[in-house]
């Protein structure tokens, strides 16, 4: 090992040991420089969670057991749920199963959405998952409320329902489990503490928002960049992505934020990427006329939501990336705390 690898090396364990101790410092409430605070907000399913998720892998030490357990249980069970969706999307879009797989198909209906699958249901879900009408579903499942995720954990079932399972970090940050009240986590990147919030993204629980608004640093509004043709799971007359551009304007314009600089972060653009070779964003916005072009809808996706923002002088930061995707999602951070920390006055 060359001179300037062994200085690297010994730089970066410097550099870990006081991260490690500020951390340490955070959790017994000692400050030793301005904390940054960045508040995550975003409708439901827009993918916050698992951008937060993503943070607490990259910045802390993942998951703990405990943790991992209660995602185990949310896994399993949405096995379940995820199968009676795709079997329900079957009748309702007048589809047939196949004659064995029906009599499967009504007798999984029965089973509780609580239950956690053992070998005898993973045989039952695999048989299902393989039916050609399940797999149409699934290929339309924008016109239901079935998770884009479901597929991965549909192809593992298996490894899943392993007596001595232990979710993977890629598992926990696909495991979708709604948001509820305020989560926070805290770390320490570059010589000073963060703190990032996370609060629920559904109409129900942004009551609770305002509680969340003192000492914000920087806004991080996540954007589902392909949920143009989809609708709310509260509401399905509502077109998601309005609903999204809705609760941006809302909070763009709140005066507790008008000096509060935005990062704007449009998740899921590799579903985007592909949702958009075959539907038309005109779908959701009657204006748009560059069809399903890639990088013209992206672009003008961008400017609706950028406009909104009516003072000038406030700044607003577009990202693009998949928060699914831990190297997408490394490089989005770096730039992101870089550039929180050139736009504050420490």
């Amino acid at each position: 090992m060359g001179n300037k690898q062994k200085k690297r090396k010994i730089q970066k364990k410097k550099q870990k040991e006081k991260n490690e101790r500020i951390n340490k410092s955070l959790q017994e409430g000692n400050n030793f420089e301005k904390e940054m605070k960045l508040l995550v907000l975003g409708t439901g399913d827009s993918g916050k969670s698992t951008f937060v998720k993503q943070a607490q892998i990259l910045f802390k030490d993942g998951f703990d057991e405990k943790q991992r357990e209660v995602f185990k249980q949310a896994i399993r069970n949405n096995l379940i749920l995820h199968m009676k969706l795709l079997i329900n999307g079957v009748y309702d879009f007048g589809l047939d199963l196949s004659k064995s797989n029906e009599k499967l198909a009504k007798r999984f209906l029965e089973i509780s959405d609580r239950t956690q699958p053992d070998q005898q249901i993973a045989e039952t879900i695999s048989k299902l998952w393989e039916d050609s009408s399940v797999k149409e579903v699934f290929d339309r499942r924008s016109e239901l409320q079935i998770p884009d995720t479901a597929n991965y954990y549909l192809d593992a079932i298996d490894r899943i329902v392993e007596k001595n399972y232990r979710p993977t970090d890629k598992d926990i940050v696909f495991c979708r489990i709604p948001t509820t009240g305020i989560n926070e986590l805290k770390f320490s990147v570059q010589e000073h503490p963060w703190r990032i919030v996370d609060v629920g993204g559904q109409k129900s629980e942004r009551r609770k928002w305002i509680h969340q608004f003192d000492d914000v640093s920087m806004i991080i509004y996540v954007v589902a960049m392909s949920e143009y043709d989809q609708n709310l799971y509260e509401d399905e007359n509502i077109n998601r992505m309005y609903e999204s551009l809705e609760l941006f304007d809302s909070i763009a314009s709140n005066r507790i934020f008008t000096r509060t600089s935005i990062i704007l972060v449009f998740n899921k653009m590799d579903i985007f990427e592909e949702k958009i070779k075959k539907t038309d964003p005109k779908i959701c916005f009657k204006n748009y006329s560059g069809g399903c072009d890639f990088e013209k809808a992206k672009k003008y996706i961008t400017k609706q939501f950028i406009k909104v923002v009516k003072t000038k002088r406030r700044k607003v930061f577009p990202f693009y990336t998949q928060a699914a995707n831990s190297e997408s999602i490394k490089k989005t951070f770096e730039t992101i705390i870089e550039t929180v920390l050139e736009n504050s006055n420490i």
